[in-house]
């Protein structure tokens, strides 16, 4: 691929700058739009079964806006009215996650190829689909559970047959997931409950990853041709057909060494405001890939939930805190009734501490907790101080 000569030549602070703004980490947040205006803003909110102080799908707006409303972010992502049209559905993205509803069209390439793909890691059993088709249309929206079981054993792939039609379905396009019980999917047929405006696949495959590689520009605000990439987890020779044609416009990077594109908007609005300080999921968008933290943040980011707690070095799900556009420390959290106990802190010097305590503070108040215990810090030293100044914000804050 042939790399046209950038257009612009950016320091490694002003790119940086630039990505905190597009993740709506720098500048005044939008709290009129919301919860919906970050999934908008961000175009994918990756979802993870994981809890401790809440799932990764209620941090990432948490980040962002602060103390909102946990059963708002519910309402906001999930069509919780019978007759209200959905803002927003679970498909295959970087992950499994939350999309804005007019993404639909976009995704006309993806269930393409998996109404092609030969192979499947579940068989389906004859004559499932159709049943599991014929029953949505006949009784409405129904959870796996309710359409004749999730699975036949405690093993997760072992899933019963109406699970595997389901899915399969789900992948398809002619059922999709807008709402959610508790955390169990309630699956729809796509025709009755995606606007006609936008249910359709008369997108080819070069117009939908078009369309993607310049929102995950927009999203990210710069970035290499990986970071555009695994927004969406496409894949590079994707990225590479339709770069030229995307609207994103190349730069180069102080530090990166590597070609990059970002945003023209972004690059005509200075990137000014008032920094977070926050709490982030290790499922934020602003932190999911962890060559481009590396690479912004100089922080090695990894989630260590499924290594063996012997192994583990920050804790089971150390969540990153940034501050003042840095990344300045990490947190493993739990909750012990309305204690937020930090059970490991790991601090980058003794500057960190007054943010982390802010950090802490402001998430125990959102869930409730009226107390925070620190535990362990990777500093021994600055226990006491970290301790103390946790104790003078909650004090400020019951003021």
């Amino acid at each position: 691929m042939t790399t046209p000569r950038p257009l612009t030549d950016l320091s490694a602070d002003e790119a940086r700058r630039i990505a905190l703004r597009a993740q709506g980490f720098l500048g005044a947040p939008d709290r009129k739009g919301g919860v919906r205006g970050v999934l908008r803003h961000l175009g994918a909110v990756q979802l993870d079964t994981i809890s401790v102080l809440a799932r990764s799908h209620e941090l990432v707006p948490y980040a962002r806006l602060g103390a909102v409303g946990r059963k708002a972010v519910e309402d906001a992502y999930w069509n919780t009215a019978a007759s209200a049209e959905p803002h927003a559905f679970e498909y295959w993205s970087h992950a499994a996650c939350i999309l804005p509803v007019e993404e639909w069209p976009h995704f006309a390439f993806r269930r393409r190829a998996y109404r092609a793909r030969p192979h499947w890691n579940h068989d389906l059993p004859d004559g499932a689909y159709d049943q599991v088709i014929k029953q949505l249309r006949a009784e409405g929206p129904l959870t796996a559970t309710e359409l004749g079981g999730a699975k036949r054993t405690s093993e997760w792939w072992d899933w019963s047959g109406a699970k595997v039609a389901v899915e399969r379905a789900l992948m398809y396009g002619e059922v999709v997931c807008v709402q959610r019980r508790g955390w169990k999917r309630v699956y729809d047929l796509a025709e009755r409950a995606i606007p006609d405006a936008l249910l359709h696949d008369e997108l080819d495959d070069p117009e939908c990853l078009r369309r993607l590689v310049r929102l995950a520009g927009q999203s990210l605000g710069v970035g290499t041709r990986a970071d555009i990439a695994d927004y969406h987890r496409l894949k590079g020779e994707q990225f590479d057909a339709v770069i030229a044609d995307s609207g994103l416009v190349p730069v180069t990077v102080e530090g990166w060494g590597k070609p990059a594109w970002a945003d023209p908007a972004a690059l005509e609005t200075p990137p000014r405001g008032r920094h977070r300080t926050t709490l982030l999921s290790p499922f934020d968008s602003l932190v999911w890939e962890r060559a481009r933290t590396e690479r912004i943040f100089g922080f090695t980011h990894r989630l260590e939930a499924y290594v063996p707690k012997p192994k583990r070095v920050y804790g089971y799900f150390a969540m990153p805190v940034l501050a003042g556009g840095r990344l300045v420390g990490r947190v493993d959290p739990a909750r012990e009734g309305a204690t937020l106990v930090a059970k490991q802190v790991t601090l980058d010097g003794p500057k960190a501490v007054p943010a982390v305590a802010e950090a802490l503070v402001e998430a125990a108040s959102w869930v409730n907790c009226t107390s925070v215990r620190v535990e362990r810090v990777d500093a021994p030293e600055l226990h006491a101080p970290l301790t103390k100044e946790v104790t003078r914000a909650l004090t400020a804050a019951l003021r």
